[in-house]
Parts: C-alpha cells; structure tokens; sequence
C-alpha cells in the first residue's frame, strides 16, 4: 500500500479524453457549482487565464470540512491531456497538510479514456491520515470525474471544442 501522505487513483470513462480533461480538469471551477451546488458554492479563476501558472479558488457548502480551497496550476498540457496543481490555501492547508500536489493524465482509450490521479503531500507535523480519510480524498475526485463524465453524456456538444 502506498504510504499515507501519497496515493494514486485510476478511473475508467465513456467519454473521450478531450472532452473530460476539459470539463473535469480545466473547466471545473466552472462546472462544479452548476453540477454540485450542494458542495461548491462557487468557484472561479483568481489569476491567470485558466492555464498554467493560474490560480483558481472553490468555495464550499457547510456540507465539506472546510470553506475554501485555492489551488495553483503549476502545469498544463491541452495536447496530451496533462496537468498538476499545488494546493495553496484552505482544505487543510496549515492545520493538517503543509503541502499537496495533484497530477492527472486523461489517455484515450477506445471510445472513452482512463484518467490516473497522483495525489501527494507532506503532512503537519504530529498529523496522522487514517484510511477512511484516504478513501474520502479518493472518492471525492473520483466523483468530479463521474458527475463529469454524466453531464457530458448528457449534454454530447459540451466540451465538443477545446475552451
């Protein structure tokens, strides 16, 4: 098993790699308040353009463990469906994590594509992660690429063209 303060996640779509790296990963400050209003409240581009060296923020409901986060996209590659992001305030930062960082390549696979999530971070000093916590982390990025992949199934013309 890997050790706590890293893991990596693996999840099977239908829909076409360009279409979910976009929505799921380029776009999602945009969509998540559309499509989990229950859980983001808000979320938008801070600085930056939406690509490399951007940050972007999320607010959340009282229904997440903490109000905000806002993460910085250290890189990105449109062609190759690459990305990855530092975790730079809020959900967590400071209390239990010092510092994460999540990597996501979109491959094509078929008709659909496989999406495989690197997550790694140094804990705070004394902070311990226990498995239910790492199987939350796992499961609620493996929901923004499900709730993802249903809008697009739903809605064949979104994403149809890159952003």
């Amino acid at each position: 098993m890997a050790a706590p303060n890293s893991w990596t996640l693996d999840i099977e779509s239908s829909v076409a790699a360009p279409r979910l790296f976009f929505a799921a990963v380029m776009d999602w400050h945009t969509l998540a308040p559309k499509l989990t209003p229950q859980i983001v409240a808000s979320g938008h581009v801070v600085v930056g353009d939406g690509h490399a060296s951007s940050v972007r923020e999320l607010h959340f409901t009282k229904e997440m463990p903490f109000s905000c986060m806002k993460e910085r996209l250290d890189f990105v590659d449109v062609k190759t469906f690459k990305s990855r992001s530092t975790l730079i305030e809020g959900a967590g930062i400071g209390i239990w994590i010092e510092t994460a960082t999540t990597e996501i390549k979109v491959e094509p696979k078929g008709d659909g594509c496989a999406v495989n999530v690197k997550w790694a971070c140094k804990l705070m000093p004394g902070v311990e992660v226990n498995e239910d916590q790492l199987n939350s982390a796992k499961h609620s990025l493996t929901c923004i690429f499900k709730t993802a992949e249903e809008y697009l199934i739903a809605n064949p013309e979104a994403y149809s063209k890159p952003i």
